[in-house]
């Protein structure tokens, strides 16, 4: 057996292997010759012979040694010819035919590996001789040894084609046998269901992550250059129309104003004086200054009523915490105060670029909250925003949303996932699709078309 082994494994490829292998048999079992085969879509194909290789002139050969093969195969036993008088009587057509091309006897053992047979060798003796049964197991037991090494050597070799062709080939048969019945029922049932979810339907929604906002919302600003001076509001109070949220220094609009009102009152004197005096000119030229400090004096009244900065109708107050930020300057146009109505909201979905092609204006859907995940608000589509924004490495959409019933809880700001009704579709296509679509994608990156 190690000499066997030694052979068959000093190559690299089956042919080679196999051929090193039925020389080393001939040589230590006195045969004339060996011949070694694999079954290949049902028949036995030779793939080695003792002492030399296979070539297109022994066709017919390798024919009739190819039936002598399938002939001990299909019997799943050692098959002797000329058959002993004390063996166990077995169909020998092929043989009898080899032997009438080469004559001596022929002893064929079947190779099989994980109850699978999956080959045979054939040894051809130049004389009919005795046939000693303890000597005939011995050999079978070797080629049982020997036959899974040239098994995997092939299975190596042979096209993945051929390999998977196989591989159904030997599901399909364990799926046949007579105690595989329950796994028959339960790929019965299986496949029962895949056709049921792809035939019935449900209702196929998108959509994504959701914010509330305020209907309407109004920004604060800093009417002039100056100071924070007072804060009456947080973010979170709820504030009255007309109600004053915070104030600005007023102290240098006050000298400012001060300033021009002097200005004012010293035109105004010189004007009254070149009346009295007649002089045209000088009237014109105080009259003119007199206008510019007006203008000037309304200018800073203007401000001055702006430095208090009252709410424009009943609301809440969504952003602009300044009791942190008293005494810091400010900037004419910087933003204060945030506020939004407390009863009128709206919901921005943010909807992923795939999937803003079945969304449309009027579709009906549904609100969770993070803050009421039990509790789903009924929402309408009003508006979809014609261009996407990149988020968070993918681009979206955002839809907005009218809710139907908003409770007393809903505050702006608050965040979940909103789903939009867009029709249906089976059951199978709703879970699959997007596979599908990112299958096809890469199908048209790499061939185009």
């Amino acid at each position: 057996m190690l000499a066997l082994l030694a052979a068959l494994v000093s190559h690299d490829s089956l042919g080679t292997s196999a051929t090193a292998l039925a020389s080393e048999l001939a040589n230590r079992l006195g045969c004339e010759r060996v011949s070694i085969g694999f079954v290949e879509d049902r028949f036995t194909r030779v793939v080695a012979i003792s002492h030399g290789a296979i070539s297109t002139n022994t066709s017919e050969m390798l024919r009739v040694i190819g039936a002598a093969m399938d002939e001990s195969i299909e019997q799943a036993a050692t098959v002797v010819a000329p058959a002993p008088e004390d063996h166990v009587p077995r169909i020998v057509l092929a043989h009898e035919e080899l032997l009438r091309h080469d004559g001596g006897m022929a002893i064929t053992i079947p190779l099989v590996v994980a109850h699978q047979l999956v080959g045979a060798v054939l040894c051809q003796f130049r004389h009919v001789g005795p046939v000693v049964p303890a000597q005939l197991v011995e050999w079978e037991h070797a080629f049982a040894l020997l036959g899974p090494v040239l098994h995997l050597m092939r299975r190596s070799e042979r096209p993945w084609r051929k390999r998977l062709k196989d591989r159904l080939r030997h599901l399909y048969t364990d799926f046949q046998a007579p105690g595989r019945g329950h796994l028959r029922l339960g790929l019965g049932a299986a496949l029962l269901g895949v056709v049921a979810l792809g035939i019935i339907p449900m209702d196929f929604k998108v959509g994504g992550t959701a914010r509330v906002e305020g209907a309407v919302q109004r920004v604060l600003v800093a009417p002039a250059d100056g100071f924070i001076s007072q804060s009456h509001v947080r973010p979170g109070d709820g504030v009255k129309a007309g109600q004053v949220l915070a104030e600005l220094a007023g102290q240098d609009l006050q000298l400012e104003r001060n300033k021009w009102s002097s200005e004012l009152a010293q035109h105004e004197n010189a004007y009254a004086a070149a009346m009295a005096r007649a002089d045209r000119t000088q009237l014109v030229i105080s009259q003119a200054r007199a206008d510019e400090a007006r203008a000037q004096l309304a200018l800073v009244d203007e401000q001055l009523g702006r430095i208090r900065l009252e709410a424009p109708f009943d609301g809440v107050v969504i952003r602009g915490d300044l009791s942190q930020s008293l005494g810091a300057p400010v900037q004419r146009g910087d933003v204060l105060l945030t506020v939004a109505p407390r009863d009128r909201f709206r919901v921005i979905i943010e909807v992923d670029e795939r999937d803003i092609a079945w969304i449309k204006v009027a579709q009906q859907g549904s609100l969770a909250l993070s803050a009421l995940p039990w509790d789903t608000l009924p929402l309408k589509v009003v508006r979809i925003t014609p261009m996407a924004s990149p988020m968070e490495g993918r681009n979206v959409f955002e839809v907005e949303a009218n809710l139907e019933s908003q409770p007393d809880t809903l505050r702006p700001g608050l965040q979940g996932v909103a789903r939009i009704s867009v029709g249906e579709a089976p059951v199978l296509w709703a879970w699959t699709h997007r596979l599908g679509e990112w299958l096809r994608l890469k199908a048209w990156g790499l061939w185009g078309g």
